[in-house]
C-alpha cells in the first residue's frame, strides 16, 4: 500500500515539475528574419476543383531564444485559391505563432481551384508579420480548366459517336476511356490529355484515333501528375491500346510516362513528327501491325523503345531511337526488339511474317552492347534493311544478325557515339552535337521523302541522321 502511494505521489510531482517547466517558457519577440526552406512554392499543373498534391515549406527560427510570430496569414485571405496548415492547424490566418529556439515549424500548401479560362495562373503569399518586418514565401500554380471522363460501375465511359476534343479544356481520364467501333476521335492542336493512375485509353476495332498536333502546338498525353519529377519516371498510367483494325494518324505529339505507349494489335498507324519517351515496358509495342513512322523521337522505355512482334511491315524514317536510362538500368532496354513469334494473353505462340523493316537514315542507339535485337523464326519470312544509319550493335549472337558483309545493311555506321546534346530525361535533347558521326551521312533521296526536320528545318542538303537535321 505505501509502495502504491510513493509511486502516485512521484507521479503527481513528475507531472507538477512537467506543467512548472511548459508554464515557465517564455516566448519572445523575434529579432531576426526567419529563414525558409524555400522562398517560392511551385505547386503542380492544377485542374478545375481538383485538389492537388500537398507541398510543404519549411520555417526555421535561428535565434538562441524561443520566439513567438505575430502573424501568420495569405495575403488574399479566406478569398485565396490555397489553403495552408500552420504546424498541424487548417486555416489562412494565424496569430501567435510560437516557434523554439534553432527549431522548425511545417506550413503545408494545397490549392483546389475554380478555372475561370482554358489557362490561369493562380498566385498567392504566405505572410510573416513581425518586429523585423513582414518576409513571404510565394505560392504559383498554373489552373487549367478541365473536362473529365470518369469510369465507374454505373458509367463505361464510352465515345459514341464521332468526336472532336480541342483545346479549350484539359481532357481528364479515370479509368479507361473506349471509343467504340467505327467511331473517330479527332485530338486537335493543343490538347492536353491526362490519364489517371492506373488509367489508358482503348480504341476499338475499326476505329480511328487521330492525333492532329502542329510544331507550335503539340498533344500532350500523359500521366496527371505535372509535378516536373513525374516528367522523368514511367507508370504513371497505362497505355493507348489499339485494337485490331483500328487506325492511329499521329502529328505532333508528345507521349510520356506510362506502362506501355502505343499498345497496338493488327493496327495501321502512320506516326510523324512526335516525341515516345518514358515508357516502363514499350513505347510502341506492335503485334501484327503496320506502322510507317518519321521525324519520330524516343528514349527512355524500358524493356525497348520499339517492340515488333508477330511480323506486320515497319518503316522508320529519320527516326533518333535512343534508351539510355537511370530508373531503369536493370531492364533490356533496347532500341528496337523484332520477332516472328508472340505469345498472347493465356501463353499460346503464334507465328508470323515480318514482312518489312525499313530502318533509314536513323539513329538506333542504347546504353547496352546492343541497341537492335531480332529474333527470326526458323522457316518464316523476316525482311529487314537497314540504310544510313547509326546502329549501336557489337555482337552477332546478342542480336540475333550479322552486321558485317551483311546485303541488308547498306552504308551504315556501327557503334559510332552519335553524341547527342543531351540524353538525360529532365533536359532531354537529342540533337547531335558539332563533330558528330551522324552529320551529313544521310541519304539524299530518302532525304527528300522527307525534306523537313521535326522542328521544320531543311534536310535536302547534306542530311543527318535522325529525326534533327
Amino acid at each position: 500500500m505505501k509502495f502504491k502511494l510513493l509511486l502516485a505521489f512521484s507521479f503527481w510531482m513528475l507531472l507538477v515539475a512537467v506543467s512548472c517547466n511548459k508554464d515557465d517558457i517564455t516566448f519572445d519577440s523575434p529579432t531576426q528574419e526567419l529563414r525558409f526552406s524555400r522562398d517560392t512554392v511551385f505547386c503542380d499543373t492544377v485542374y478545375h476543383q481538383v485538389r492537388s498534391e500537398t507541398y510543404v515549406v519549411k520555417v526555421y527560427n535561428n535565434e538562441d531564444k524561443d520566439i513567438m510570430i505575430p502573424r501568420v496569414n495569405l495575403e488574399k485571405g479566406a478569398a485565396s485559391l490555397y489553403r495552408i496548415n500552420v504546424d498541424g492547424k487548417p486555416g489562412y490566418d494565424f496569430k501567435n505563432v510560437p516557434l523554439r529556439k534553432k527549431d522548425s515549424l511545417y506550413i503545408f500548401v494545397e490549392i483546389a481551384p475554380e478555372a475561370t479560362g482554358p489557362e490561369a495562373i493562380a498566385e498567392d503569399k504566405v505572410l510573416f508579420t513581425g518586429p523585423t518586418g513582414q518576409q513571404h514565401v510565394t505560392l504559383f500554380s498554373v489552373v487549367q480548366d478541365a473536362e473529365f471522363f470518369i469510369q465507374t460501375p454505373g458509367n463505361p465511359n464510352v465515345i459514341t459517336s464521332s468526336t472532336t476534343w480541342n483545346n479549350d479544356k484539359a481532357k481528364i481520364i479515370y479509368g479507361n476511356l473506349t471509343i467504340n467501333p467505327n467511331i473517330t476521335l479527332d485530338i486537335n492542336p493543343g490538347t492536353k490529355v491526362y490519364f489517371h493512375k492506373n488509367s489508358g485509353m482503348k480504341v476499338s476495332s475499326g476505329a480511328f484515333l487521330n492525333i492532329n498536333g502542329t510544331q507550335a502546338d503539340q498533344v500532350i498525353l500523359r500521366g496527371d501528375r505535372n509535378d516536373p519529377y513525374y516528367d522523368t519516371i514511367p507508370k504513371n498510367w497505362n497505355s493507348i491500346k489499339m485494337e485490331a483494325n483500328s487506325t492511329l494518324k499521329m502529328n505532333h505529339a508528345r507521349l510520356f510516362g506510362g506502362t506501355r505507349g502505343l499498345d497496338m494489335k493488327q493496327t495501321n498507324a502512320t506516326i510523324t513528327n512526335s516525341f515516345i519517351h518514358t515508357f516502363f515496358e514499350y513505347g510502341i509495342y506492335a503485334v501484327g501491325s503496320t506502322v510507317n513512322a518519321n521525324n519520330l523521337v524516343m528514349n527512355n522505355c524500358g524493356l525497348s523503345c520499339i517492340g515488333i512482334f508477330l511480323g506486320g511491315k515497319h518503316s522508320y524514317t529519320h527516326a533518333t531511337i535512343a534508351n539510355y536510362s537511370r530508373t531503369m538500368s536493370s531492364f533490356d532496354r533496347a532500341g528496337i526488339f523484332a520477332a516472328n513469334e508472340w505469345k498472347n494473353d493465356a501463353g499460346q505462340s503464334q507465328q508470323g511474317a515480318l514482312q518489312l523493316l525499313d530502318i533509314k537514315n536513323s539513329i538506333v542507339y542504347s546504353d547496352r552492347d546492343d541497341a537492335v535485337h531480332f529474333e527470326q523464326t526458323p522457316g518464316q519470312q523476316f525482311e529487314f534493311l537497314l540504310q544510313n544509319s547509326l546502329i549501336k550493335y557489337t555482337s552477332a549472337t546478342g542480336s540475333g544478325f550479322t552486321f558485317d558483309n551483311n546485303p541488308n545493311v547498306i552504308q551504315t555506321v556501327k557503334n559510332a557515339e552519335p553524341q547527342f546534346v543531351n540524353y538525360f530525361m529532365a533536359k532531354m535533347n537529342l540533337r547531335v552535337k558539332p563533330g558528330s558521326p551522324a552529320l551529313g551521312k544521310g541519304n539524299a533521296a530518302v532525304a527528300a521523302t522527307v525534306p523537313f526536320d521535326i522542328v521544320n528545318v531543311s534536310r535536302t542538303t547534306n542530311p543527318t541522321l535522325g529525326a534533327y537535321q
